[in-house]
């Protein structure tokens, strides 16, 4: 596998943010020797989103866009993007420009040592209204109880992974559950993942689509995802 890093920017709606943060990236890695490439998922937006991030890409070599005519999902389109990817590590982030870029001083050596096969950001003083804080801190308990998943901020958008874990993680949430359903597929694969704080900045554009109506869809998720563990732990002892 080559080596280099594959940065995924799932968007939806973000035509405020979206020329920023892909010129975030390339400035950051542009100063080095890194090879990276960038790939904006447009995941269905009804905004100019598409349209900004073609056009940066017709100027830059290294950024790809794929377009999905519809919204598939955060899940989809990270899945779309990993699939993809062509280089040794991927990395992604939410196109919000809530985190900086930067933070990849402290991922990309850590990720290099073959120690972790995983990183997970969690965010340092969080940026977002209270309800939503009080949300992410509910779903925290939950999932660490349910799946044995000792992390701080499970869905933090700042992670990398090294690419061929996914040749055993196999993808099947379409929304924002996609971290749980990933780490806790790690833990049952027995991969290793460190946790590391990284700044958090508040939204200064475009606006956030989780919600209370979230809670049904929720436990309806956590449901499959954990049925889907058990599922490959009975696979697993039937093959022994």
């Amino acid at each position: 596998m080559i080596d280099g890093i594959s940065i995924i920017l799932p968007a939806l709606n973000e035509e405020g943010n979206i020329k920023a943060a892909i010129h975030d990236i390339l400035t950051y890695f542009d100063s080095g020797d890194e090879k990276y490439e960038v790939i904006v998922i447009n995941d269905g937006s009804t905004d100019r989103t598409g349209e900004i991030a073609e056009k940066v890409a017709g100027e830059n070599r290294a950024v790809r866009v794929v377009n999905h005519p519809v919204n598939k999902g955060y899940g989809s389109a990270l899945k779309k993007g990993f699939g993809i990817s062509k280089y040794k590590y991927v990395f992604f982030t939410d196109s919000d420009r809530q985190f900086d870029v930067k933070g990849l001083d402290i991922l990309l050596p850590l990720i290099r040592t073959d120690a972790v096969e995983i990183i997970i950001g969690y965010r340092l003083k969080r940026q977002d209204p209270f309800i939503r804080r009080f949300l992410s801190w509910g779903y925290n308990s939950l999932v660490g109880y349910l799946f044995d998943l000792n992390v701080k901020d499970i869905d933090c958008a700042f992670k990398i992974f090294r690419k061929d874990i996914f040749s055993k993680i196999d993808i099947e949430s379409k929304n924002f559950f996609v971290n749980t359903e990933i780490l806790a597929k790690a833990r049952y694969f027995g991969y290793n993942v460190l946790e590391v704080g990284v700044p958090h900045f508040p939204r200064t554009a475009g606006k956030t689509t989780v919600t209370l109506r979230h809670i049904p869809l929720t436990l309806i998720e956590l449901y499959r995802i954990n049925k889907e563990i058990k599922k490959l732990k009975i696979n697993e002892s039937t093959a022994g």
